[in-house]
């Protein structure tokens, strides 16, 4: 019995590989080369929305500022392996410096709000990533550091075995750029979802679901509070660092830009509305909030097929049919579109009431 229930998955395992191995193909055969780095993208943000669910999903700490973490990894990247200061330093150097020197951010993020909690730790986390994408904007003089509102430009490449992703075809012929980062980014998504994955299923990960369900009882129960809430600020910081260096090298410039509040406010979205602490949810939060925003550009030329001129801006369309949709599913699935049963019985959807992780069992 055991053993049928070990290979039963195999065959959904085996076409969900496939299915990722020529998705950049066959996007690239129906809708072009633009939308196979569309799908780059979306595998970033997978990676930032997997950090964020960490804090948020599994601790239960509101950050609004996660966006700065990925700022400082995009920057020691571009700062490393650019010709800002004459640095070229290899990726496989660059990548872990950005993503501890973003943790080391998320720790001094997490020490002084410790005692912080809802909206609190809300305003605070939101005002920290403000402060990093001001400093970064300014810190042009009196020593030129960032390069300021103009960004960092011709930013390396990740180069593996001195063959550059950026031309990949010199040793497939027909292969881009673009294919070269999805399945770079694809292999390092999975490693990240395993990451989480054994998180939550460790003692650390039931801790982090204690705290977040009442962190006073969590507390009382011997449940080093302080400890487990700067290591989920850490964790969360060192995925947002990682993705931060791989936007840098992908794009090949950055600027401040790049990491404003919206940002922030668009990764919490992700997780939100795909299923707060759900893996396979905050995985399809941040396909979809990828996909449809570019997928909603096309909406002018609709309206130019059917009524011969464009009626309203598709840009001011896009963010209102955006906005309606994500208050439509707070009114009709606060859990998300793929909540976890545990966060779906919780707010009561799709059956009977039961107690919560917590709660006394009667």
């Amino acid at each position: 019995m055991n053993l049928r229930l070990t290979h039963k998955p195999l065959p959904g395992l085996l076409l969900i590989g496939v299915a990722l191995a020529v998705a950049p193909f066959v996007v690239q055969a129906g809708l072009g080369i633009y939308w196979v780095r569309i799908l780059d993208l979306a595998l970033l943000y997978m990676m930032l929305a997997l950090g964020l669910n960490i804090v948020v999903g599994y601790a239960g700490l509101l950050d609004l500022g996660y966006i700065a973490f990925y700022a400082v990894g995009a920057y020691v990247y571009a700062l490393l392996a650019s010709p800002q200061f004459g640095l070229h330093l290899p990726f496989w150097l660059v990548l872990p410096a950005g993503a501890a020197i973003a943790a080391a951010f998320g720790v001094l993020l997490g020490a002084p709000t410790l005692r912080l909690r809802g909206d609190y730790l809300a305003i605070v986390t939101l005002g920290f990533g403000e402060i990093i994408r001001i400093f970064i904007n300014n810190l042009d003089r009196p020593v030129n550091i960032t390069n300021g509102p103009q960004g960092i430009n011709l930013i390396d490449p990740i180069s593996i075995g001195g063959l550059s992703l950026a031309q990949p075809q010199v040793l497939i012929p027909g292969l881009s750029s673009a294919h070269a980062y999805y399945y770079f980014f694809l292999a390092l998504t999975l490693l990240a979802i395993f990451i989480c994955i054994r998180l939550q299923d460790s003692r650390i990960g039931r801790a982090w679901a204690a705290i977040r369900e009442d962190e006073t009882a969590a507390e009382a129960m011997g449940i080093n509070t302080r400890n487990l809430k700067l290591l989920a600020f850490a964790m969360g910081a060192t995925f947002g660092g990682l993705s931060g260096g791989l936007f840098a090298s992908f794009q090949g410039f950055v600027s401040p830009e790049s990491f404003n509040l919206m940002e922030s406010i668009m990764i919490l979205c992700m997780i939100v509305l795909g299923g707060m602490g759900h893996i396979p949810g905050v995985l399809l939060g941040a396909f979809l909030l990828t996909i449809l925003p570019e997928a909603l550009r096309y909406i002018g030329d609709f309206q130019r097929a059917a009524f011969g001129h464009v009626i309203v801006d598709p840009s001011d369309l896009r963010m209102l049919l955006f906005g309606l949709s994500l208050v439509l599913m707070m009114i009709f699935r606060p859990a998300g579109l793929w909540p976890s049963t545990q966060r779906r019985r919780e707010l009561g959807q799709g059956g009977e009431q039961v107690p919560g992780l917590y709660d006394e069992q009667r």
